[in-house]
């Protein structure tokens, strides 16, 4: 199947591989949001340095800290030197910083969710070689308006280019972690990654099972072959089991779209379910601006309704089913 539709000079080609039912309205995850006049916000501190807000009806604020950090951090509704919000509220979601182990280290993650109390389907979110930018936390913002506990690993605390091990290990941490939240059904967990997160998803989507789905932007899947990166994302097409989303751009100057063709071609000749979404005429990280901050283009939207719909239709269309007994 494929479909083509043009705007604003873009066009942008869908190719699907095999069958999945569309999507459908679900009474199964309903949120009803109620906004209240909230403008004070009261933050505490606990021993895990963990930074949470809440927001109730008055006009000043008022923060507390235990004594188990050994850091003195000020409690305030955005960060420090990173120019990221530490903490952010509003009637359909929340987020702050969290801290977790993975192998004896101690890493930093952006983590956010509905404001709701409920049990949703949550996305793990790795960013791209370039850091985690502004942008990455504004999209974050947005999907868990949209219903998904999501967290985002910053992967690089301790080298720019860590070992696939190293990664994987955090990955697979993050996973415990979300696995200890009431909000977070773990038996909806999906994968996103851009850029080099992009091959990261197209290279755990087929080891790390928990994952039910992923979508893989702009990724790599030829780059391998090193001490540091031993697997080839196409090498492991065998263990694909999850359904997975490719979003690329044909004038990918890093990752050049040929190479996605060519991947695509080994995942059909698989029989493995996966979905590809290309955009004429636009290059590498497209869903980030120069600044950092997140395209408001029509392609970049477009795009991002794209993921939200694939993890619509495998995370939550389907809560009431088990994906590993869904012939898709």
């Amino acid at each position: 199947m494929v479909s083509l539709f043009g705007a604003l000079g873009s066009t942008a080609s869908s190719y699907s591989a095999s069958k999945i039912p569309e999507a459908t309205e679900t009474v199964c995850n309903e949120t009803v949001y109620n906004e209240s006049a909230c403008n004070e916000t009261v933050c505490s501190e606990n021993a895990c340095n963990e930074i949470v807000c809440s927001e109730n009806d008055c006009s000043e604020s008022a923060c507390s800290e235990t004594a188990c950090s050994e850091t003195e951090i000020q409690c305030s509704a955005s960060s420090q030197d990173t120019a990221l919000t530490t903490t952010n509220y509003s009637a359909q979601m929340q987020a702050k910083m969290v801290n977790i182990k993975s192998d004896s280290k101690v890493y930093s993650a952006y983590t956010a969710a509905p404001a709701e109390e409920g049990n949703y389907p949550a996305i793990v979110l790795i960013h791209s070689f370039k850091g985690f930018e502004p942008g990455y936390q504004t999209m974050i913002n947005r999907i868990a308006e949209d219903g998904f506990v999501v967290f985002a690993p910053f992967w690089q605390t301790y080298s720019d280019s860590p070992s696939d091990a190293e990664v994987e290990a955090l990955i697979r941490n993050s996973i415990a972690y979300l696995e200890t939240r009431e909000d977070v059904d773990s038996e909806r967990l999906g994968l996103t990654g851009f850029c080099a997160g992009g091959r990261y998803a197209m290279l755990f989507l087929p080891q790390i099972k928990e994952f039910k789905s992923g979508v893989a932007w702009y990724g790599f899947p030829y780059t391998g072959g090193s001490e540091l990166q031993p697997a080839r994302p196409a090498s492991l097409i065998d263990k694909l089991d999850a359904p997975m989303l490719m979003i690329h751009g044909t004038r990918d100057q890093y990752s050049n779209i040929t190479d996605i063709y060519k991947y695509a071609g080994k995942l059909d000749s698989a029989d493995k379910y996966f979905e590809l979404k290309v955009y004429q005429g636009e290059r590498h990280g497209f869903m980030i601006t120069e600044n950092g901050g997140l395209s408001e283009s029509f392609v970049a939207q477009d795009a991002y309704e794209e993921m939200i719909t694939f993890f619509d239709r495998t995370l939550v269309t389907f809560c009431d089913r088990t994906l590993g007994n869904l012939t898709l």
